[in-house]
């Protein structure tokens, strides 16, 4: 697996209504889990007559992380039902929130399954996904007399050029597709006076 299916940017907000209650739904692409916390609460101050804020996110590809959140609702009645949906449209490096505005009639277990569920189903059907290709990086330091034979293997193999620096010596960050990561090591590794190092 070195491609995924993400969201190229924040969907539409949706809002879904069930007996009163409002459920409205977002979904945002994240690449670390430090960007949680602000998007549910920047929802919370959007909406700062809401009774609940649940969500759920996952994030990596050969080691998935996850979470689902029920902020207050009875166990296991809104964060994995909108969980589920992420799993179900085959996504990852994603944030799904429902903000739920209470219209006075309760909807029950089931109910706040099937609400939560609906609501983060049609966020993710009004959202522009996106595949991205899972890269692995490299490290190469060497000098001048180099250069010529380096920037014809990058050019040759079209390989991106992440970050260089030069220097006293060069010093180039490259990136490739996880699935070309032991071939291009092997390109730089057979070349004399160049270092190649792999960044995790």
């Amino acid at each position: 697996m070195d491609s995924f299916k993400t969201l190229k940017e924040p969907a539409p907000e949706i809002l879904y209504k069930d007996r009163k209650s409002k459920f409205f739904g977002y979904a945002y692409p994240i690449v670390s889990e430090d960007e949680v916390k602000p998007l549910v609460d920047s929802l919370r101050k959007k909406h700062h007559t809401a009774n609940h804020v649940c969500y759920a996110w996952q994030l990596g590809t050969d080691q998935i992380r996850y979470r689902a959140n029920d902020d207050g609702e009875p166990n296991n009645s809104a964060g994995m039902p909108i969980y589920g949906q992420i799993q179900a449209h085959g996504l990852t490096n994603i944030l799904v929130a429902v903000v739920r505005i209470f219209g006075g009639t309760k909807l029950g277990v089931g109910g706040l399954i099937q609400a939560y569920k609906t609501a983060a189903q049609e966020t993710l059907a009004g959202a522009t996904v996106v595949e991205q290709l899972v890269k692995s990086s490299f490290k190469l330091e060497f000098g001048y007399p180099e250069m010529d034979k380096v920037m014809r293997t990058i050019k040759q193999n079209k390989i991106q050029i992440a970050y260089q620096e030069m220097a006293f010596t060069c010093n180039m960050t490259v990136a490739v597709r996880k699935s070309e990561a032991e071939q291009t090591h092997q390109l730089f590794e057979q070349m004399q006076n160049v270092k190649i190092t792999s960044i995790d």
